[in-house]
């Protein structure tokens, strides 16, 4: 892309404390990058940060439920960093019912079969993996979503789903989560099980409301589409002031060229 010499940025998505990937950045300084969060760019300090532009929804492609079921929802892959054994354990010691859906990835079908399939029962359920039109659905009427994870999550996007629907979110605090969650307002930040435990003895002193409101005030794609527009137009502005020396110097030597033919 370099070699094109036109502006270009590149949005990281996955985790960063990746081996090698620290070399692979130092080789390219100039190469402008941006982050899905704030705590995602820790690992990779060094490279070229253009901004942070979080994740943004439809305002329409999933509607607030006000009137909830009162089961927890945990929603995401079952592998053990995204927590569904903590989520299980926080539904056990709450008295509350858990529905889990998600899809099971062919690498993490033994820790399925072996640390959850175990243990559900009729209070804690294993419902599939859902289609889109279903997780409105789920969502919708879970008293609370448990996203209990053990990783330093990029973004989470279940959270804002689950914001989108008027459902608080209970989560750890770890990587993208103090940046999603307001605390007190669209969920509860947590460090362990059993503070997560007594997060959900008062979760009904949140309005889903203004769960819906946060939603719409920070994760929708109109802000979304609005910060990436501010990025290119400050790399717009970066590459025009590097081009204007560039084509006087292009033309000083055109110039030259020219007295020297004359000359001749």
């Amino acid at each position: 892309m370099r070699h094109f010499r036109v502006p270009f940025l590149t949005t990281l998505h996955g985790r960063l404390d990746l081996p090698g990937l620290t070399v692979l950045v130092r080789g390219f300084p100039n190469a402008p990058f941006v982050s899905i969060s704030k705590s995602q760019q820790v690992p990779l300090a060094e490279a070229n940060w253009g901004g942070t532009v979080y994740h943004g929804m439809p305002p329409d492609l999933l509607r607030p439920c006000y009137e909830p079921d009162g089961y927890l929802a945990f929603l995401g892959r079952l592998s053990p960093e995204k927590g569904a054994g903590a989520a299980i354990r926080i539904a056990r010691h709450a008295k509350m019912p858990l529905r889990i859906s998600a899809k099971i990835p062919r690498d993490g079908s033994r820790y399925f079969r072996e640390k959850i399939e175990p243990q559900l029962d009729e209070q804690i359920r294993y419902v599939g993996e859902l289609k889109d039109l279903d997780k409105q659905r789920f969502l919708g009427g879970a008293g609370a979503l448990l996203f209990a994870i053990e990783w330093p999550e990029p973004f989470g996007l279940v959270m804002i789903e689950a914001m989108a629907c008027g459902t608080p979110v209970i989560a750890f605090r770890r990587g993208s989560v103090p940046e999603v969650v307001e605390n007190g307002a669209s969920g509860f930040i947590v460090d362990d099980e059993s503070e997560a435990v007594a997060a959900l003895s008062r979760i009904d002193r949140l309005d889903r409301h203004q769960v819906r409101q946060a939603f719409e005030r920070r994760f929708l794609t109109r802000r979304m589409t609005d910060d990436y527009l501010r990025i290119y137009r400050k790399l717009l502005n970066r590459a025009q002031g590097e081009l204007v020396p560039a084509a006087a110097k292009l033309q000083e030597r055109d110039h030259l060229h020219a007295e020297h033919v004359a000359y001749r």
